[in-house]
C-alpha cells in the first residue's frame, strides 16, 4: 500500500521498521500520530492518536479504498451529505470509501483516539484469498454492500463489533502482525453475517451553515467566560433557533451547551489556581464568571473532584 494513502496523508515519517511505520501531524493546536501496520498486501491497520483540534490531510480520492474506522474516545467531525456534517463518537464504527476523505477532519473535542482498517482493493482481493483458501467473504461484496453511496455510513452500539475491535488495541509486540490478521479476518466475517435493520435509525445531521454558528458561539463563550449570558440571547446574537442551537451544540461538542461551558470554566480555574497562587478564591470565581464563591466552590468540587483550596493545597 506504498501510495494508497499518499504516504498516510503526508505526515511526517517518524520511524519505521518491520512493516510499521509511525506518522506525526502538528500545527498550533497540538498533536496527532499515526501508527500504521501493513497485515498482508492491500490491508492496513493503522492507530490514530490525535490531541489537536484539526489537521489538513493532502489526501486525493482516486484508489479503489474500503475504510473502517471505530472510535474509541473523542469525537470526530465528517461530511454526511452535501454541505453537512455529522459526528463519529466512542463506540461508533464509520465505513466508506474514502470518496470524501480529504481537507481538515476536525476534532470538536480536541482529541480523538481510534483505529482504521483500510483495503486498497486493487491488491487486498486477490491478497485475501491467498491469505485464506475458500475464505467466504467476498470483498468487493462487502464494499457495496455498506459504502454503495459516496458519503459514509455509520453503525454504532454493536457489541461484537466493539469486541473485536476492543481486542486490538492491546498486543504483546511478538504478535502483533499474526494477531491483527487474525482479528481483521474476524472483523470481515462479522460484517458478511450482519444483518442491517431494514431503516437504520440515522445519526442527525446539520448544514455547515448551522455548525459554523455553532462553533462561533462556542469561541464567543470561551472569550468571554467571565460574563454570562443565556441562550436565548446567543440563539438571537448568531441569527439560529434556540432548539436548533442546542441541539447542534450537543451533537457537535457531545455535551450540552451549559454543561461544556462549566467543564471549561472550572478547568480554567483549575490553571489560575495552579498558576496564579496570589489570586483569591473569590478573585478567581470572578474571573470565570461566577459572582458568588460559594456557587463556584460547588461548581468546582463537581467537576475537578475536591474543593478549590483542596486542589491548590495539592499543587506543589
Amino acid at each position: 500500500m506504498e501510495d494508497a494513502f499518499q504516504k498516510i496523508q503526508q505526515g511526517l515519517l517518524l520511524a519505521q521498521s518491520n512493516g510499521c511505520s509511525v506518522y506525526q501531524f502538528s500545527n498550533e493546536t497540538g498533536e496527532g500520530t499515526m501508527t500504521c501496520y501493513e497485515v498482508f498486501p492491500g490491508a492496513m491497520l493503522s492507530f490514530n492518536d490525535f490531541h489537536m483540534a484539526y489537521f489538513e490531510s493532502e489526501y486525493v480520492p482516486g484508489r479503489d479504498i474500503f475504510a473502517i474506522d471505530h472510535c474509541r474516545e473523542g469525537r470526530m467531525e465528517y461530511l454526511a451529505a452535501e454541505n453537512a456534517y455529522a459526528y463519529v463518537e466512542a463506540g461508533d464504527m464509520k465505513m466508506d470509501r474514502r470518496l470524501t476523505h480529504t481537507g481538515r477532519f476536525v476534532f470538536p473535542a480536541s482529541h480523538y483516539h481510534g483505529l482504521t482498517v483500510a483495503f486498497d482493493m486493487s491488491q487486498a482481493v486477490v491478497a485475501l484469498g491467498e491469505e485464506v483458501k475458500d475464505f467466504p467473504v467476498d470483498l468487493t461484496g462487502l464494499q457495496v454492500k455498506y459504502c454503495s453511496g459516496k458519503y459514509p455510513f455509520l453503525v454504532r452500539g454493536m457489541e461484537g463489533a466493539e469486541r473485536i475491535f476492543g481486542e486490538l488495541y492491546q498486543v504483546p509486540a511478538k504478535i502483533r502482525i499474526p494477531y491483527f490478521k487474525i482479528k481483521i479476518l474476524e472483523l470481515l466475517l462479522y460484517l458478511e453475517a450482519l444483518e442491517l435493520p431494514k431503516e437504520q435509525e440515522e445519526r442527525p445531521y446539520y448544514y455547515k451553515t448551522q455548525v459554523e454558528k455553532v462553533k462561533a458561539i462556542q469561541e464567543f463563550l470561551a472569550e468571554h467566560m467571565a460574563e454570562n449570558y443565556t441562550q436565548e440571547e446567543l440563539a438571537a446574537r448568531y441569527e439560529i433557533s434556540l432548539t436548533g442551537m442546542k441541539n447542534c451544540f450537543k451533537s457537535v461538542y457531545g455535551v450540552s451547551l451549559g454543561a461544556w461551558l462549566t467543564d471549561y470554566r472550572m478547568n480554567q480555574a483549575a490553571e489560575l489556581l495552579r498558576s496564579r497562587r496570589e489570586m483569591s478564591i473569590a478573585e478567581i470565581a470572578g474571573r470565570v464568571g461566577y459572582d458568588s464563591a460559594s456557587k463556584f466552590a460547588i461548581a468546582f468540587r463537581k467537576v475537578m473532584g475536591m474543593a478549590p483550596l483542596e486542589y491548590r493545597g495539592a499543587i506543589r
